[in-house]
């Protein structure tokens, strides 16, 4: 005969034991440590901000955001009888502070070799032909109208050279990689070897013996210009067309939510493809919203924290291990029911949301009503007295603030959106003579991630995670992880299969036919 009895209880208590309860848990809940492992692969990817290429960024240190706005103050209005004052909504909130951002050295230093280069690109022909006209001017023969039409190649060419450079080279860098790009490092190879053999030739061949031949100069000088074109044009072809033809499919999954993407990619390394997903999730992933993955954890927890184990024969050495599989056994048997209150749980959240957005709907109409209104009326006035839309916004926002801020607490969005935030866009409808429910879409249907303020989701250092090289190309099977303090993503890479599509002739008459129509037939 077992020793122990469970007895489950659920939320049927005081509100005041339910406290006690709590304080009691929280009181003998252990501490949890973060032990993961860090693997020997671990790289990191810095995308640089707004303000300055390579730069990273130290946490903000802002106050947080009042979750209780628009929630206990009422006053009177020209829209509403029960909304809030302007002056009791002025002072929650504010703008965060600007993220302090730290320069490195080490971000510039890619940027300082790439000018250092082409300085050295675009001076060299001109050395060639200045040289010999310092060194040895009077023993140069003259070459006339041959001379000038090589100098206006010259010239040309080394402006659509600089361009080109320019557009290709000198671009902001979009991100700070972990590692070297191979094929920059091999073109700024190719490049200098380049011109050291051609600096090696002038000297040997030009400068020891001062050739007195001034055309073979400036032909030898364009032949450097010719070649660095052809160099150019070798780096636009290995930077930008080789990575336009789709390979391989890329499968991105968010790790807390399973939320799922695909892309397709062209030959790149791990990490410039790291560098891709990244740039997608942005744009094509909605907002990472932690709130709505704590429900069936706490779900869990308050099942186990409403169990209760009483021992009849009394504390004895083995009475922690008892206790621990009486409540494993609880909650096994609890498992058959568990389906019913997460239904009911569910269906109860659902019409709860139904009833907030009814409710929001309803509010925001009547304050754009109100606008349109106030619009007619201000048309009636001199041009110096028409309200600013931001002013007309602050005027209305009071009326559909509490209907609002409900709805973003049911929803769980609250830290989304700020009241700055919410007032912008507000005015932002007003000045473009949005509708309702164009002002409403932002907050009944989740956006991308950039559609929020980047105090909810700027995430400046990613960690990228691959057992393979980041510089090496993407392959068939290639996996690799990108990890920030709150998530991550898994990507995976799978080859587009080689398609071969076939002809086949059919020929016009094949498939004609003739109707014979009989007497004695109805058609």
């Amino acid at each position: 005969m077992d020793t122990d009895s469970v007895h489950s209880s659920h939320s049927h208590h005081s509100r005041g034991s339910n406290r006690h309860s709590e304080r009691s848990r929280e009181r003998h809940k252990p501490r949890s440590r973060d032990g993961s492992n860090r693997s020997d692969k671990n790289v990191t990817i810095s995308t640089t901000s707004a303000h300055s290429a390579g730069a990273e960024q130290t946490p903000p240190t802002t106050e947080p955001q009042d979750d209780n706005w628009a929630e206990t103050t009422t006053a009177v209005t020209g829209t509403s009888d029960h909304s809030l004052s302007q002056e009791d909504l002025a002072g929650f909130g504010k703008d965060s502070e600007a993220p302090v951002l730290k320069q490195s050295w080490l971000a510039f230093l890619p940027l300082a070799l790439t000018l250092f280069l082409g300085v050295l690109v675009l001076v060299t022909p001109l050395a060639f032909l200045l040289l010999p006209q310092l060194l040895w001017a009077e023993r140069l023969q003259a070459c006339g109208t041959a001379c000038e039409g090589l100098f206006l190649s010259l010239a040309f060419k080394l402006l659509i050279l600089l361009l080109a450079g320019w557009a290709v080279f000198l671009r902001r860098p979009r991100a700070a990689l972990p590692r070297l790009a191979i094929f920059k490092a091999l073109l700024a190879l190719l490049t200098l070897l380049l011109l050291l053999s051609y600096w090696l030739f002038f000297g040997v061949r030009i400068l020891d013996s001062q050739d007195e031949n001034y055309q073979g100069i400036v032909q030898f000088a364009v032949s450097l210009v010719d070649a660095l074109l052809f160099t150019h044009y070798l780096a636009v072809v290995l930077l930008e067309v080789r990575q336009l033809q789709p390979c391989f499919s890329l499968c991105v999954i968010r790790s807390t939510d399973g939320e799922t993407r695909h892309y397709n990619l062209g030959q790149l390394s791990i990490q410039r493809a790291a560098l891709v997903v990244l740039e997608h999730y942005y744009k094509d992933f909605s907002v990472h919203n932690a709130a709505l993955l704590t429900a069936a954890k706490s779900r869990t927890a308050k099942h186990l924290a409403a169990l209760k184990v009483y021992s009849v024969d009394g504390p004895s050495s083995d009475g922690a291990a008892s206790q621990s599989r009486a409540k494993m056994a609880a909650a096994a048997r609890h498992k058959d029911t568990s389906h019913s209150e997460l239904y009911y749980e569910e269906a109860d959240h659902e019409r709860r949301v139904r009833k907030r957005r009814a409710r929001l709907v309803v509010a925001v109409e009547e304050a754009f009503t109100h606008v349109r209104r106030l619009q007619e009326e201000e048309k009636k006035k001199p041009p110096g007295d028409v309200m600013d839309p931001r002013e007309a916004a602050q005027a209305i926002f009071p009326s559909m603030a509490r209907a609002l801020q409900k709805y973003l607490r049911t929803t769980r969005q609250q830290h989304c959106h700020s009241m700055d935030s919410i007032q912008s866009h507000l005015a932002f409808c007003i000045t473009n003579n949005m509708t309702p429910k164009a002002f409403l879409e932002s907050y009944l249907t989740p956006g991308p991630t950039l559609q929020y303020g980047k105090e909810c989701w700027q995430v400046l250092q990613w960690t990228l995670v691959s057992e393979a090289a980041v510089t090496s190309p993407l392959r068939d099977g290639t996996e690799f992880q990108l990890k920030n303090p709150d998530f991550s993503l898994v990507v995976s890479s799978k080859a587009i299969p080689h398609l071969k599509i076939s002809e086949e002739y059919v020929h016009p008459k094949s498939h004609k036919f003739v109707l014979l129509l009989q007497s004695e037939t109805s058609v």
